[in-house]
């Protein structure tokens, strides 16, 4: 996967890539995408680790999947990722792969700051310093490992606004950003950042959303995703054909169409 996930440029490959036999950790991985894509890369012959607060549910998930890896974490709380990191560390050495997936969406009305300051704050710190803490933990490590992953978890919303949704829309472009400077950074080592790029999918993200028909079905975004880590392995960012809409709508041309679209389309998306 490590090798499949490629941020540098590198010769056309003539086969698929193996994505079997790295060792990926997942923090904020109990439900949702997280979950679906930790179970789709133990299928596929990998070491996976899942990270959550509840270790209720995270000795759930071990009884009914044997052989995935659990830690408790909170990726608002730099101690606690401080802690799970040495945890993960010293029982998987050989750790190759972080997928930095936790990530919480709010709605808020901007009119009134005593309506959305909490929740502005409460995104910002989950969405943006969550990933940095992250990274900052386990950076070093990768560098020692011969072919490494970052994997980081931006959204269509990055690049086309919803409404409703102004601080989870910055966060995400905080982290587009973020992915593309710091590829520049570690470009002259074995870390490679790939940036993960969501549509609307049926997850409880927000509330409505697993119903939603706007939203892409879990199983199917997951299935896409793998396909396209195994068939383009040098892609920097991993885009299913949903979100390509909310993606490169300033690129063709018509921005402001996406943003009327997505905004009278439904009250839900990331």
């Amino acid at each position: 996967m490590s090798a499949l996930w490629r941020a540098r440029r590198a010769p056309p490959k003539l086969t698929d890539m193996n994505i079997t036999g790295n060792t990926v950790f997942i923090p904020g991985s109990t439900s949702g995408i997280g979950l679906a894509l930790a179970l789709e890369l133990q299928a596929k012959g990998n070491t996976v680790i899942i990270g959550g607060r509840r270790t209720d549910r995270l000795a759930q998930l071990a009884a009914e999947h044997p052989g995935l890896g659990t830690v408790e974490i909170d990726s608002t709380d730099p101690a606690s990722i401080q802690s799970a990191a040495k945890e993960v560390l010293a029982t998987y050495p050989d750790l190759n792969v972080l997928v930095a997936m936790a990530g919480i969406m709010r709605i808020e009305d901007w009119h009134r700051p005593e309506s959305f300051l909490e929740n502005a704050e409460a995104v910002v710190t989950t969405n943006v310093l969550g990933p940095i803490r992250l990274i900052a933990a386990f950076v070093q490590h990768l560098q020692t490992r011969p072919d490494a992953t970052i994997v980081t978890v931006s959204s269509g919303l990055a690049f086309t606004p919803l409404k409703v949704t102004p601080s989870y829309n910055a966060s995400k472009a905080a982290i587009h950003m973020l992915s593309e400077s710091v590829r520049l950074q570690l470009a002259d080592t074995s870390v490679k950042i790939v940036e993960l790029e969501p549509p609307s999918v049926r997850t409880s993200l927000l509330p409505g959303q697993q119903e939603s028909d706007f939203a892409m079905p879990l199983d199917e975004f997951v299935s896409e995703v793998v396909t396209l880590l195994e068939t383009q392995p040098d892609a920097r960012e991993i885009q299913v054909e949903r979100v390509k809409f909310l993606r490169y709508g300033e690129a063709r041309g018509d921005y402001d169409q996406v943003v009327a679209t997505l905004n009278s389309a439904d009250p839900h998306g990331n």
